[in-house]
């Protein structure tokens, strides 16, 4: 398995620092704050705020900064007023890219990110460049210590499962967005954990990259999910496992 997804997992089995684990809970405060603000404050009515929370706990955000985020979202404390915008481009060797910002200045967004791009050997895009690659999906990986692949696909098809498929030391789990939390509860029933799960955008298709180039793409990706008003990166580029364990070692 490559791609985005394994970068991801790569990334978090380094471990963040404190700046970086502050940027997270940042991110995901606006993601908390803008959910209850569209939505309304109830988990039970409010499935975005639910997902969102769901996130904060397992980035192990303390619960007073949770409830702080929704009471800001429904008016019961002052807050910023945070706006949606998906910026697309291109990054070195053609790869797509889709940025989503939470943002409280659309202008200084636009300008910060196109930036990136042009500083990391990319360029921006007009909306609907790049967007068509991609779909929506809910995402896990698992490590194959944790499960037989039988046992797996049954709990897996049986809650909703759209696809399972089997890697070298991963199993991936693919679902409907809806179908996401229905996975999700019925492999914790059975007590399996996971490395990544996220409802994310899978590409259609990949650009496989190496060498120069792959170094150059992930340091782009790392620039533009390192910027405050970004909230999520998906990209369409496939980079051999080993190449991404050893830029992972230098980064």
């Amino acid at each position: 398995m490559s791609g985005h997804s394994k970068w991801a997992s790569i990334k978090h089995k380094k471990g963040a620092t404190d700046a970086k684990r502050g940027r997270i809970f940042t991110k995901l405060i606006r993601e908390i704050t803008v959910a209850a603000k569209d939505g309304g404050g109830n988990i039970e009515t409010n499935p975005s705020l639910r997902a969102a929370i769901i996130r904060a706990n397992d980035a192990n955000m303390p619960k007073d900064n949770i409830e702080k985020a929704i009471k800001k979202g429904t008016g019961e404390l002052p807050g910023v007023v945070y706006e949606n915008c998906s910026f697309e481009g291109y990054g070195p060797g053609g790869v797509a890219i889709i940025v989503e910002t939470l943002t409280d200045n659309k202008n200084r967004s636009t300008a910060e990110i196109r930036n990136i791009f042009s500083k990391r050997n990319g360029n921006m895009a007009g909306a609907g460049s790049v967007s068509w690659i991609f779909t929506s999906k809910g995402y896990l990986l698992i490590n194959k210590t944790e499960i037989n692949e039988d046992d797996l696909f049954s709990i897996s098809v049986d809650a909703g499962a759209e696809d399972v498929r089997v890697g070298d030391k991963n199993y991936e789990i693919f679902t409907e967005p809806k179908d996401f939390e229905n996975v999700k509860n019925a492999l914790k029933a059975k007590n399996v954990t996971w490395e990544t799960s996220d409802l994310t955008k899978i590409p259609n298709s990949t650009i496989k990259i190496l060498g120069n180039e792959a170094k150059q793409l992930l340091g782009l990706m790392e620039a533009l999910e390192d910027q405050d008003d970004v909230q999520k990166v998906y990209a369409n580029f496939d980079i051999p496992d080993d190449v991404l364990e050893k830029i992972a070692q230098d980064m």
